[in-house]
């Protein structure tokens, strides 16, 4: 298998668990509650694995320091876009501007650079992404009757983008890409789990139990999703991997017209091919 292939085949692996992990999420009614689930239940998975990987070295940890609260912010955001919106809305507003911003992250941060032609696919891309979540009557973001909904999708595409730019550079200083990715998982959960048990009390319990069978398999989906995306960032550039894993919205609005009730339509069908058209721009010039 070649040195490309492998990363855009994980990316593309990962983009399909991350759709059933989300709609998993949505499924579960109770976003906040579901969320817990799934954290807990990806650092269960994973905990034997630390005993078998390399451990943290002093630069892991500060990277896993930047990277948590990245990922808190993007689980705080995402929630609440969640609950104010339909996930065919949300998901692809919130995962279409995570390209473009992880590009420039990316470019500012890692150093990291593409050719103006996979610059022009990173941007067909994502506008197609974004084309998703446009009012199906016509209008601008800003007149959406979910304006709220819309606006913490913004925030977590932004969430996005920090995490991805943080665990990019945390997965290649770790002592092994494996390293970095067990012990994310395993602490993951605290920041979260904390902020359910401050604000639900004694209803955290009651509706970790009505949540708990999606939570459980958002949890593991998880685990083969983001672990095969840090993965293919060892392998490959940030934003390129991101791309490819915003393709989850194509898998999303079909799994959310199967599972959800959803409308899938001709717009999204158009939008789907525009962003299959800007990720072969983004791969076949690197």
């Amino acid at each position: 298998m070649s040195s490309t292939l492998l990363p855009i085949l994980l990316g593309l692996f990962s983009a399909v668990t991350l759709a059933v992990a989300n709609v998993a999420v949505k499924r579960g009614g109770d976003i906040l509650a579901t969320r817990v689930s799934m954290a807990l239940a990806a650092a269960v998975i994973v905990s034997p694995a630390a005993f078998f990987v390399a451990p943290p070295d002093m630069a892991t940890w500060r990277a896993l320091g930047f990277s948590l609260p990245a990922h808190f912010f993007y689980q705080g955001c995402m929630i609440r876009a969640l609950h104010r919106g339909d996930l065919s809305l949300v998901f692809p507003v919130m995962r279409g501007a995570a390209p473009l911003l992880t590009g420039l992250f990316a470019w500012l941060i890692l150093g990291e650079a593409l050719s103006p032609i996979a610059i022009f696919g990173l941007v067909l891309a994502a506008s197609a992404v974004m084309f998703f979540g446009m009012p199906s009557g016509g209008g601008s973001f800003r007149r959406h009757p979910d304006a709220s909904a819309l606006f913490w999708a913004g925030g977590t595409a932004l969430g996005i983008a920090l995490y991805s730019v943080a665990d990019g550079h945390g997965v290649r200083i770790a002592p092994t890409p494996f390293t970095y990715i067990v012990w994310l998982f395993l602490l993951d959960p605290v920041m979260i789990t904390l902020t359910a048990i401050v604000t639900r009390r004694g209803a955290l319990i009651e509706a970790g139990r009505a949540t708990l069978r999606p939570g459980l398999l958002a949890g593991g989906v998880s685990v083969l999703s983001f672990g095969a995306a840090l993965y293919a960032i060892s392998l490959m550039e940030v934003a390129r991997v991101s791309a490819l894993r915003e393709t989850a919205v194509v898998f999303a609005a079909l799994l959310g017209w199967l599972f959800l009730k959803e409308g899938f339509g001709l717009r999204r069908t158009i939008a789907a091919a525009v962003l299959a058209t800007g990720l072969v721009l983004l791969q076949v010039t690197g």
